[in-house]
This record gives structure tokens, C-alpha cells and sequence, in this order.
């Protein structure tokens, strides 16, 4: 299991400009970028006493949040992911759905899970049945994401994000979504080991801090 180091950042228009200009003279873009950027459709996971976003929130220490998302609307390849965070670091597990699995978790028809022969597919299954982890809400948002190599260095930005309310229909490209309050756009730096110093220069922004943004967060503010 791989640590990685993050920050994030709530920029301005004007700062993500600059920062593409940076960006583009160090970095590579990601190959899976068409035109700069993608799309990613996330559905987020959560209990009825809203155990994932209140420990996001309270800044738990130790936590965990479980989503299964797409990318440019191609539900061929949906990816179900967890995400942990401990003592400021993060680490991700994922395995890949077809689409008739992930319509089965949104449609609640989950008894096949714990007998699946991915581990990560049972995880869920637990957190489903012990915690009662439902499909909660769907963000939708864009990604320009760059790279560089040393430290295995990933940066990027999302922006036109929105949110489904409540809905959890995942797989209907029609799913009705309004964009999260303030229009935000979130910069991401992670790293392994070390971020080289030409990176770090790059992303630095006068007045910029370090934040705990949630898009999941920013998305149930709605509720």
C-alpha cells in the first residue's frame, strides 16, 4: 500500500491560467487528457447518519470514503475506489466494474458482493452490511491533470463542479446535476516521497493555502 503526500488548494480563474502556463512548461499532460482535460462522474458512498462526511468535517484522523466513478461518460470502464487518509498522508485501493455490477450496487442488490472473488469488492460488501454505506450522491466535475516523473509527482485541477443532489442513478448520463456553491476550482499536488523543489515553485500562489476541500463535502451542502 502506497502513502502519498496532498495538498490541495481553492484557486481563482485567473490563478488556474497561471498556473497552466507553469504547469505546461514543466510537467507532461496526462495521455488519458483529451483537449487538457476530462470528465470524471463520481457517486459517493455514505451511511444514514452521514458517517463519512461528518469525519471529514470534524477532521477525523483516520478515515476512509468509498465512491465508484467513470470518465468521459464511457461506463465500459467504472473503477470502485477507497480512499484512506491517516496522519495527514493518503492511500487508494481500487478494482474495475462492469456496468451491470455497478447498476446492481446502485439498484441495492448487493448479496453477491461478499462472495465476489475481488477483495476490495468484499470490503464494501462489510462496510455496506456492518456500517450500512449507501450510494449517496453523484459529483460530476473536470480535470486537467499533469505529471512529473521524479516523485512521481501528480497535479491537478478540477472545476465545473456540480453535484446530483440526491440522486444515485450513476450510469444515466441525463441524471439532472447543479453546479456546487462558488463555482470552486481545486488544485491538487500528490506526491510520494519527495516534491521536487520545480514543482513546488510552480504551484505556489501568494495567499493560497493549504486546505481540507471535499468535493463530496462541498456537494451534500446542497442537502
Amino acid at each position: 500500500m502506497q502513502w502519498r503526500h496532498e495538498w490541495k488548494h481553492e484557486i481563482s480563474a485567473s490563478d488556474r491560467i497561471t498556473l497552466r502556463q507553469r504547469l505546461s512548461a514543466i510537467c507532461t499532460l496526462d495521455p488519458h487528457a483529451t483537449n487538457g482535460s476530462y470528465l470524471i462522474r463520481s457517486l459517493y458512498f455514505d451511511n444514514l447518519a452521514d458517517k463519512a462526511l461528518r469525519e471529514k468535517l470534524d477532521g477525523v484522523d483516520r478515515r476512509e470514503k468509498w465512491r465508484i466513478r467513470y470518465y468521459d461518460g464511457d461506463t465500459s470502464f467504472i473503477h470502485l475506489e477507497r480512499k484512506a487518509k491517516a496522519h495527514g498522508l493518503g492511500t487508494k485501493d481500487s478494482c474495475v466494474l462492469d456496468a451491470s455490477e455497478a447498476q446492481s450496487i446502485v439498484d441495492g442488490d448487493t448479496a453477491w458482493m461478499s462472495r465476489d472473488s475481488r477483495q476490495l469488492m468484499r470490503r464494501l460488501a462489510t462496510a455496506m452490511t456492518c456500517q450500512g454505506m449507501r450510494p449517496r450522491t453523484i459529483v460530476d466535475y473536470k480535470r486537467e491533470p499533469y505529471l512529473f516523473p521524479a516523485g512521481n509527482v501528480r497535479v491537478t485541477m478540477d472545476y465545473q463542479i456540480r453535484t446530483g443532489l440526491v440522486c444515485t442513478d450513476f450510469l444515466d448520463p441525463a441524471c439532472s446535476t447543479v453546479p456546487v456553491p462558488g463555482d470552486p476550482i481545486i488544485l491538487e499536488v500528490k506526491w510520494d516521497e519527495f516534491l521536487p523543489s520545480v514543482v513546488r515553485d510552480a504551484v505556489q500562489l501568494a495567499g493560497r493555502r493549504t486546505s481540507a476541500y471535499s468535493k463530496y463535502a462541498a456537494a451534500r451542502a446542497h442537502d
